[in-house]
């Protein structure tokens, strides 16, 4: 890897691990195999001296975490989404990161604020507080606008969080490296992959210009959302390392007294947010990936707030249907059909038994339809499919990943509303409406007049390059004796049809 610093980062945190006792816990929450015990105890026993004491009111690993800094504090959220990889045990454990952290001096931050905006700020603003929140990468302050007296948030990167970052993940991919080489089995999780995953979620945070035109793009998605706000962003007062936008206005989604103070409907919330999440992911393709308690506030009138828009999910068209696909064949237990799409998508190697993965996905699907609404879990179908998915050797994809977890959270969110929300019933109609719309004829003839209208686009030169390639192939594949003029010519009239088709369909759709 890029420096030696990454061997020693391994040896503190082996060493952290094994003063805190979060080494064992870890390890057999992973099930790890006898050579990545006996590695991970060659770097942390004889140097346990080195390691971190971390704070002893936490559990184990998730004590180790925090002593070791932002990078493991973000990292540890990520594996409590991941109880394919970290267990159920260790997963719920480490659902105590808080990802709190002292937050840095305000003169700190007033001075970030000015380098970045280039101007003092009192010519900014008429009000800045002391800071209301400190998370592993910023924090955020409350502050006035002095030209329109406007109440904004103003969030400001911690200093030098970068380089520490970038320092911290050098190490995790070091780490992941090692496993794959000690645990075979591993490699069907990707460890390598689920770092670069992490790596990127990061980068996107470390920069907030990217925080601040995914909460634009986000609000633009859902602007006719009913019941849904999206905090405007002050542009000019954005940059680099500093985002501000309209001050959140509501009470926090988790203060159910509250909540019911206020008058508002909890059962109706946790389904919006169940519902609202789907249109979002399955809609636009473009969701709210850390969309937990802490980031959902609900407004006077009763709109739900996201904040927070560091983490977001974006997946294509193919893998929205397939995931839609996948989720609908679930709700009219389909198994079969469920199978198929997995085969389809090649989720799962093709010399596997479609019938028996339909059995084993019914075996996952039935004792979950069997229960009460308030035991119908999507984290507990995810688990079941984990363990099925394994043995069917299907990989982690890692596009999914933050759809997956994301998806949990939510539930989470809506069941701690409404402990008897049904969650299967609630996402039927957004499930349904998008199978509706996007998997179907009136489906076909769009993705026909979006392949027509490429082909027109590039169709001036289509002839060109078809009789180019045709030629090619001739002559690899005849003698020269017998090439014909026939084909290169018939390859030139479909080039010049499909351009006409492709005007034709544009004039249509």
């Amino acid at each position: 890897m890029r420096g030696p610093h990454n061997i020693w980062r391994l040896v503190v945190t082996g060493a952290t691990m094994e003063r805190t006792g979060a080494m064992q816990v870890a390890l057999d929450a992973m099930d790890a195999p006898t050579s990545l015990r006996i590695a991970a105890r060659v770097l942390g026993w004889p140097f346990k001296w080195l390691g971190h004491k971390g704070d002893p009111g936490l559990p184990p690993v998730p004590r180790a975490l925090t002593a070791l800094g932002p990078a493991y504090i973000k990292f540890g959220q990520l594996l409590s989404t991941r109880s394919d990889l970290a267990g159920d045990k260790l997963a719920k454990e480490l659902q105590v990161l808080q990802d709190k952290l002292p937050p840095f001096p305000t003169d700190v931050a007033r001075a970030a604020i000015e380098e970045e905006l280039g101007q003092p700020i009192e010519h900014l603003f008429s009000e800045f507080s002391e800071p209301i929140a400190a998370a592993s990468i910023a924090q955020v302050h409350k502050a006035r606008l002095i030209d329109s007296d406007k109440t904004v948030a103003v969030k400001v990167l911690r200093p030098r969080i970068a380089q520490a970052f970038r320092k911290d993940i050098d190490a995790f991919y070091l780490v992941a490296s090692v496993i794959e080489l000690l645990s075979p089995a591993s490699r069907r999780l990707r460890p390598r992959d689920v770092i670069e995953h992490f790596e990127g979620v990061v980068n996107s945070e470390l920069d907030l210009r990217l925080e601040s035109s995914s909460a634009a793009e986000f609000a633009a998605n859902t602007v006719d959302d009913e019941g849904f706000q999206v905090p405007e962003v002050d542009w000019q007062l954005s940059g680099r390392s500093v985002m501000t936008l309209d001050w959140a206005d509501g009470v926090a989604i988790h203060n159910l007294d509250a909540l019911d103070a206020a008058g508002h409907n909890r059962a109706e919330l946790g389904r919006r947010v169940l519902q609202l999440f789907l249109s979002h992911a399955l809609r636009d393709g473009f969701f709210h990936a850390d969309m937990h308690q802490g980031n959902l506030m609900v407004a006077k009138n009763g709109d739900i707030i996201a904040i927070d828009f560091g983490i977001m999910g974006h997946i294509d068209d193919y893998t929205r249907r397939v995931y839609a696909e996948i989720l609908y064949g679930f709700i009219r237990r389909d198994f079969r059909r469920v199978a198929e799409v997995h085969f389809e998508a090649g989720y799962v190697p093709a010399d596997k038994n479609v019938e028996e993965f339909a059995r084993a996905l019914r075996a996952v699907g039935e004792p979950i339809f069997g229960a009460s609404a308030s035991q119908l879990s999507m984290a507990r179908l995810l688990s079941y499919l984990f363990e099925v998915t394994e043995r069917f050797g299907m990989e982690t994809r890692t596009e999914l990943i933050l759809l997956q977890r994301t998806m949990v959270v939510v539930e989470g969110v809506a069941r701690s509303l409404d402990p008897d929300i049904n969650i299967w019933d609630v996402a039927k109609p957004v499930v349904e409406q998008y199978i509706k719309e996007n998997i179907g004829p009136m489906a076909l003839i769009r993705d026909l007049a979006k392949t027509a209208k490429v082909l027109a686009r590039f169709g001036p030169k289509l002839p060109i390059l078809a009789e180019a390639a045709l030629m090619r192939q001739s002559e690899e594949s005849r003698p020269a004796s017998k090439r014909s003029f026939l084909a290169p010519v018939g390859y030139t009239l479909l080039g010049v049809f499909l351009t006409g088709a492709g005007y034709w369909f544009i004039q249509l759709f």
